[in-house]
């Protein structure tokens, strides 16, 4: 196997794609620290960051896929994936999961003394996710935390001290993605029933999951309008703003209780482009008076 299908594999393995979801925070946390707070840009600086989120979203990944891959092999949505399918060897995910940690906290060594304390936290909790919907439901909480270190983390890279407007745009994060896991999660609730796994939709039922989903929503909208009001953002931040609570909307338009047949439009496309689109209005509110 050539070295390109071996990158590409390990790329399907950790849905490098759904980076997108993360990474667009990450960098208004990282923004917001230069441009608002004064801090000077540096490349370096920003190329860790960055690094940091590859490390530790791959280390979060390949550790799932390696924790649940019998699972997935028993799961007809699941069962192409590449350790089931025998396309990535269990071992070498966990050693993939390995490398990855440890570049992850090496990384923040080279940034500051509190990223590099907090390195440990943070892969505790992104890795401890793949052991929740074994013990609780309220897993899809638990993955929102992690992601939700995004933009706090990388403020934090840039002034090492806590401020409330990074906090909550990690809120933002929180809910969003709680939110969207559980849309996700549909897919999967008769499987989950049968392996007694938890998750909000085996605990609740389709309808039960769908009004969970919507207060998070509910919840990410009110955190992104706080969000304008602390910052004192323009105009251009409030476009981004509208825009981003109407995905959020839309998506609970796409999947009804009787009709999840768009539950991947609403999961991958939708809150993709919303996240991107949220960063780029936010960032821009910075330079644009």
């Amino acid at each position: 196997m050539s070295l390109g299908q071996h990158i590409k594999n390990y790329l399907s393995l950790i849905k490098f794609s759904h980076t997108v979801f993360a990474l667009p925070f990450a960098m208004i946390g990282f923004t917001l620290a230069v441009v608002r707070e004064g801090h000077s840009f540096e490349w370096g600086l920003f190329v860790k960051v960055l690094l940091c989120m590859v490390f530790a979203r791959t280390a979060a990944m390949a550790f799932n896929r390696y924790l649940d891959r019998k699972f997935d092999a028993m799961n007809p949505r699941t069962a192409k994936r590449e350790i089931p399918a025998g396309i990535i060897k269990p071992q070498h995910a966990l050693a993939f999961t390995i490398v990855n940690c440890i570049l992850f906290i090496v990384t923040t060594y080279f940034i500051n003394t509190m990223v590099l304390y907090l390195s440990v936290v943070a892969l505790f909790v992104i890795l401890f996710y793949s052991y929740t919907k074994r013990i609780t439901a309220l897993c899809h909480i638990v993955l929102g935390v992690g992601l939700s270190l995004s933009p706090i983390g990388s403020y934090l890279a840039v002034t090492g001290v806590f401020e409330l407007l990074p906090v909550l745009f990690s809120l933002i994060v929180l809910t969003w993605v709680s939110g969207f896991d559980i849309i996700y999660a549909l897919q999967d609730e008769d499987f989950d029933k049968s392996q007694k796994l938890h998750s909000i939709p085996a605990a609740l039922g389709i309808k039960g999951a769908l009004n969970v989903s919507n207060i998070l929503h509910v919840g990410s909208a009110i955190f992104v309008i706080a969000a304008g009001v602390v910052g004192e953002f323009n105009f251009v931040y409030w476009i981004g703003a509208a825009i981003f609570i109407g995905l959020l909307t839309y998506q609970h338009i796409l999947v009804k209780p009787n009709d999840l047949s768009k539950v991947g439009i609403a999961f991958a496309n939708t809150n993709g482009i919303a996240s991107i689109i949220f960063a780029i209005f936010t960032i821009l509110s910075f330079f644009i008076q």
